[in-house]
């Protein structure tokens, strides 16, 4: 990747299957470590389609561009969205704003944009889709952090080095300060199960996300 496509700038599309937890296919499959060793790379990118159809309009903006980019999808069948018939693209780097709250933004990078709008809803919070890992959507994180004084970043996939990471680093250097929670999967290799339940025990679903999020803001507070 770095020697032969990377250094000549060459316009790639890297179709990731199997990101995040893949259940039957175990630790050896787990497609966990692809966001911290890819937005390291100069001149690739880094797409997180949130489901199926939003997965094929990444696609089609990935093979638009003129460089490489990533698309990292799950292992098997996405949340039911309708699928559109044409393959148009999306705005290059743009996330989305899904849901309008109050104190507490959640930047969901990729398919825990469902669960994150779930918990949402009980917590009164903003729910951005940020679709994009690299490059990262600054003006929107800007705007977030102007309006939110707590920030939540959810990834399916390993914490360190991964998306928390990226929107960290932008916070710091345009300085800042906002307490973030990042939330993915911690830094273990995953075992051999049922996707849903593997990401109920990382925290990973609505409930767990919720519960994350209560323990972090609201500890000794009423809720």
């Amino acid at each position: 990747l770095i020697h032969d496509v990377a250094l000549q700038k060459l316009p790639m599309v890297l179709a990731l299957d199997r990101a995040g937890i893949v259940g039957a296919d175990g630790a050896t499959h787990a497609g966990l470590f692809d966001i911290p060793f890819l937005r390291c790379v100069p001149h690739v990118s880094v797409a997180c389609p949130a489901d199926e159809d939003e997965c094929r309009k990444l696609l089609t903006t990935a093979y638009q561009q003129d460089h490489a980019v990533a698309v990292r999808y799950p292992r098997g069948a996405g949340v039911g969205a309708p699928i559109t018939t044409e393959l148009s693209a999306l705005p290059f780097g743009k996330a989305q704003l899904q849901r309008q709250g109050e104190s507490i933004a959640i930047l969901a990078f990729g398919t825990l944009l469902y669960p994150a709008l779930q918990a949402a809803e009980s917590l009164d919070a903003s729910v951005a889709n940020m679709r994009w890992v690299k490059p990262l959507d600054e003006e929107t994180l800007l705007n977030l952090a102007k309006h939110h004084s707590r920030i939540v970043v959810l990834e399916e996939g390993a914490v360190q080095g991964g998306a928390a990471s990226a929107v960290m680093e932008c916070l710091h250097h345009h300085r800042i300060l906002r307490d973030v929670l990042a939330l993915g999967v911690p830094d273990e290799f995953t075992e051999h199960g049922d996707p849903a339940k593997l990401l109920a025990l990382c925290g990973l679903d609505a409930q767990g996300i919720e519960r994350s999020i209560r323990e972090r803001f609201f500890s000794g507070r009423a809720s």
